[in-house]
C-alpha cells in the first residue's frame, strides 16, 4: 500500500490514507469538489461548512434515489421471473 493520496476539495488540500486505490480516491474527490462548486454557485453561499452540508445532502439524495431504483428493478425482475416460472410449469404440466 502506498502513502496517502492528496486531493483538493473546494480549495482545501486533504491527505487521504486508506485501502482505496489512489485514482478512485481522486475521482471521488473530484466529484465532491464539483458538487460543492455547483451548490456554491447556485446558492451563492461562501460558507464552506454550509456548502459541504448541502453537497452531502445532495449526494445522499443521489445515493438514496439510486438504491430505491435498484430495489424497484429487483422487484420487477423477481415478478417477471415468477411469471416465467409459472408459464414454464404450466407448459410442463400440459406436455406431461
Amino acid at each position: 500500500m502506498g502513502g496517502p493520496t492528496k486531493v483538493e476539495i473546494f480549495g482545501q488540500t486533504y491527505s487521504i490514507q486508506g485501502d482505496l486505490d489512489a485514482k478512485y480516491v481522486q475521482m471521488l474527490a473530484k466529484y465532491v469538489d464539483e458538487k460543492m462548486h455547483v451548490i456554491a454557485d447556485a446558492t451563492r453561499t461562501v460558507d464552506t461548512q454550509k456548502v459541504a452540508v448541502l453537497a452531502a445532502l445532495a449526494i445522499a439524495d443521489e445515493l438514496h434515489s439510486s438504491q430505491r431504483e435498484i430495489g424497484e428493478r429487483e422487484e420487477m425482475l423477481k415478478e417477471q421471473a415468477e411469471r416465467c416460472l409459472t408459464l414454464v410449469e404450466r407448459a410442463l404440466k400440459q406436455t406431461a
